[in-house]
């Protein structure tokens, strides 16, 4: 049985977001999706063209996912600092590549 005010779960708080151990995770995953590492693998592409670019920082990996498959893309930003973050954009990045392969 546990407390009504949730003071006995305050002490169990997720670990916090490392950006060095969570980039190779991300890489590994993109290669998985068949996209093609470039510049060191922190920017991937599908067929010639860039789909993302990942900018490692201390406590966030900045990323930047193309809108459209175009060899100059419009970008949309995302800020990568938790798990869940993590996966919401793989999940994201999912969502835009069957988009466009059911376009091609």
């Amino acid at each position: 049985m546990t407390p009504d005010d949730g003071s006995e779960w305050a002490a169990f708080a997720p670990p916090a977001f490392k950006p060095d151990t969570a980039l190779p995770v991300i890489q590994r995953a993109l290669r998985d999706l068949k996209l093609g590492p470039r510049s060191g693998g922190l920017a991937f592409d599908l067929r010639g063209k860039p789909v993302v670019t990942l900018d490692p920082g201390e406590t966030a990996i900045e990323a930047k996912l193309c809108r459209r498959l175009q060899l100059t893309p419009e970008w949309d930003r995302f800020t990568i600092d938790s798990a869940g973050a993590q996966r919401k954009w793989l999940d994201e990045l999912k969502k835009r590549l069957a988009r466009w392969e059911h376009e091609d």
